[in-house]
């Protein structure tokens, strides 16, 4: 069984400000703000939802199936992808563009700035879900507006059962076009930020939201995660974390763990505990595939 991932593929530049954002804007100056902050620390990292979600499956001994775009720039991605043992099949590379690109600053307290730039992955709807027997579960993450429309659509006609989980990409649909993602969905899977965006679009709240899917998801971090089924609330307990080193690619994690929990019929608490120890493993190192899960945790999923 295998699970087709549609989202981003991307490079991410991550940099580190030893300060906190919050000391260097000023709330009564935003209309003219003009700040810069020194970072000492940056790296570049292979990121990109769809490549964060498929590498965590990988690591629990999943089956993932990225569809995605790469630019002219993006080879070392495809054989990185190989090197793990993940089928590329569905990733196309988009001449005369870059893969998608993310400059992502943090602060000591971990709060973020990203600016991103998407590239190729605005062509991320040439490519068609197929109905194929080996795909049993889809997920349609963070991407392309016209590919996260389509694909969805796709998901549905295909009888392929799939997460909604449109992360920074919802502020590109308004309440009607959300409403039918959640129409089509199976699952919602979203953080506290975006459940509250995500209802006051749609004009529900979170217990109507659930009752029109098998399953809402609400990640709340480091205090774990609420799971909402037929408007019921069950409270699932985070994992802390060995350290707090970079939150980059958390959520991603968890949702690479939700999907290998949801490919072995497990219950949903089941699957929220497994991506909450995964996000704990995450969080306690830098970039987004650069963590290993040990025997304990592939031996326990």
């Amino acid at each position: 069984m295998a699970s087709l991932i549609c989202g981003s593929l991307a490079f991410d530049t991550i940099m580190g400000f030893e300060g906190q954002f919050a000391s260097q804007i000023l709330p009564d100056q935003l209309h003219i703000l003009n700040v810069s902050f020194l970072v000492p620390s940056l790296r570049r990292d292979f990121g990109g939802c769809a490549g964060n979600i498929a590498y965590a499956m990988r690591q629990l001994g999943g089956t993932p199936l990225p569809m995605a775009t790469i630019g002219q720039d993006g080879v070392g991605y495809l054989q990185r992808l190989r090197s793990l043992g993940i089928d590329t099949e569905f990733v196309r590379e988009i001449e005369g563009s870059y893969t998608a690109q993310a400059m992502i600053m943090t602060d000591r307290d971990n709060n973020q700035i990203t600016a991103f730039h998407p590239g190729a992955m605005m062509q991320a709807h040439v490519t068609q879900v197929p109905r194929r027997p080996d795909i049993r579960l889809g997920i349609i993450s963070p991407d392309g507006r016209e590919a996260m429309l389509e694909h969805a659509e796709q998901f549905h006609a295909a009888g392929i059962p799939f997460v909604f989980d449109p992360g920074q990409g919802l502020p590109m649909f308004d309440g009607t076009e959300l409403a039918h993602f959640v129409r089509l969905a199976t699952w919602v899977a979203v953080n506290d930020y975006e459940g509250r965006m995500l209802c006051d679009r749609i004009g529900i709240d979170l217990a109507e939201l659930s009752r029109r899917v098998r399953g809402l998801v609400v990640t709340r971090g480091a205090q774990g995660c609420d799971l909402w089924e037929d408007g019921h609330r069950t409270h699932v307990p985070g994992i802390t974390a060995s350290a707090v080193v970079d939150p980059t690619g958390c959520g991603d994690a968890w949702r690479g763990a939700l999907l290998h929990g949801l490919e072995q019929g497990w219950p949903l608490a089941r699957c929220a505990a497994l991506g909450n120890r995964v996000g704990a493993i995450k969080v306690a190192s830098r970039g987004p595939q650069n963590y290993t899960l040990d025997a304990g945790v592939r031996d326990a999923a």
